[in-house]
């Protein structure tokens, strides 16, 4: 009977730990999306490295950049990032080939900061019906920020509208009865800007605003749009234009001779893209807003944020325009993203990636001190505060409060 007893428990025993053994994986499981192994993450990126936007592919080299660091340094939670970023022109369709290639193809996790405003419209409704996240995506269109019809894409930094809200309400503050001339790119980027304006200045816009002229990227200038601008003879100008574009309104403003209140939206804010390329003393004077750390202004030198960003330049992209400011674009947006998949720890599902950049609460220390990335389930916009800037010949100089320009 004893004897029996023992077996029977030995038995037990034994199923006990089958079972343990059993139930254990469950417990810590691993969950992967396509694109996830135990020893890699893939990537998908889309930048225009070349067309009218080219000036933006340095974004595209430092990310590289940042992801050669990530892996030299053990990876995210042991895995190796594989970062698989294509040329799109800033063409949509292509940028729609490009999408197809990096899901259906290279079968990535996720597309990390597409760039552009029209080349992430054209991809938004593919990536959604896929189920594949469409993270931080590199333009502030309002459109970015749409859970509840479209839970796959999350937008990064503060939007255009919101940002055009700012401007009209400084205008409002201190030149409540200027004339303003207004130069905007003909798609959802410049529109944005528009509405934005119109947000604020609601029944004064059109007595205010006496003259708006829209521009094409496949133009080759717009010096005929500045020229007619002029003629109608605001006090203040508003520049909505990506970056090449809006070089060459500074430079014919300048050449016009012309002095109006010179507004400029923060993505053509670099000093080594755009304000040197129109000429520094041209640029004098220029009012724009911005959240990020300028990488010409001494202030920030001793700031460990910047001193790490510099040393990790320095060591993976020396060949860089240090003027430039689309490098720390690409650095700081690379951080968030690492953050993120680190969150996620072995949940690497894309529904998990969601939920995770749903509910971020944290700070970046190469913004400007008190920028907070913070959204919700239903705030799919990371960065919504701002501060004015006015460039002094050298570099942008910070004034004024941050501003927040959440939509009402």
């Amino acid at each position: 009977m004893k004897r029996a007893a023992i077996d029977l428990l030995k038995t037990l025993g034994i199923s006990a730990t089958i079972l343990a053994a059993a139930s254990a994986p469950a417990f810590a499981q691993k969950k992967y999306s396509p694109g996830v192994t135990d020893t890699e993450i893939k990537i998908g990126n889309i930048m225009p490295y070349s067309g009218p936007a080219s000036a933006y592919g340095i974004i595209g080299k430092t990310m590289s950049a940042y992801f050669k660091m990530i892996n030299d340094t053990g990876g995210i939670n042991g895995r190796k990032v594989n970062f698989i970023s294509y040329d799109d022109a800033y063409s949509p369709p292509k940028t729609v080939e490009q999408a197809r290639k990096l899901v259906e193809s290279d079968e990535v996790f996720l597309i990390f900061a597409p760039l552009g405003t029209a080349p992430n419209a054209a991809i938004q409704k593919y990536m959604n019906t896929m189920k594949v996240p469409q993270l931080f995506v590199a333009t502030g269109a309002s459109r970015w920020g749409d859970p509840e019809h479209f839970p796959w894409t999350i937008g990064w930094q503060p939007n255009y509208r919101a940002e055009a809200r700012i401007y009209a309400t400084y205008i409002l503050q201190h030149h409540p009865n200027a004339k303003i001339g207004v130069i905007y790119q003909n798609d959802d980027f410049g529109k944005d800007y528009v509405l934005g304006l119109k947000d604020v200045l609601r029944e004064k816009y059109d007595k205010m605003v006496v003259a708006s002229i829209p521009y094409e990227t496949s133009m080759p200038t717009v010096d005929s749009q500045v020229v007619a601008i002029k003629t109608a003879n605001p006090d203040i100008f508003i520049n909505i234009g990506t970056p090449k574009f809006a070089a060459q309104a500074i430079k014919k403003v300048a050449e016009l001779d012309w002095h109006p209140i010179h507004i400029m939206t923060n993505v053509s804010a670099s000093v080594g893209a755009v304000l040197g390329p129109a000429g520094l003393n041209n640029s004098k004077g220029i009012l724009s807003a911005g959240y990020q750390m300028d990488v010409t202004d001494p202030q920030w030198d001793s700031h460990p944020g910047m001193q790490k960003f510099r040393a990790f330049m320095a060591k993976y992209y020396p060949e860089a325009d240090k003027s430039e400011s689309g490098p720390l674009t690409g650095y700081n947006t690379s951080i968030a993203l690492v953050e993120v998949l680190k969150r996620c720890g072995d949940n690497l599902t894309r529904e998990n990636v969601m939920k995770v950049v749903a509910n971020m609460d944290f700070e970046i220390n190469t913004y400007i001190p008190g920028i907070r990335i913070k959204t919700s389930p239903t705030d799919f916009y990371p960065i919504e505060q701002v501060q004015m800037m006015k460039f002094t010949g050298e570099k942008w100089q910070l004034f004024g409060p941050i501003i927040d320009g959440h939509a009402e």
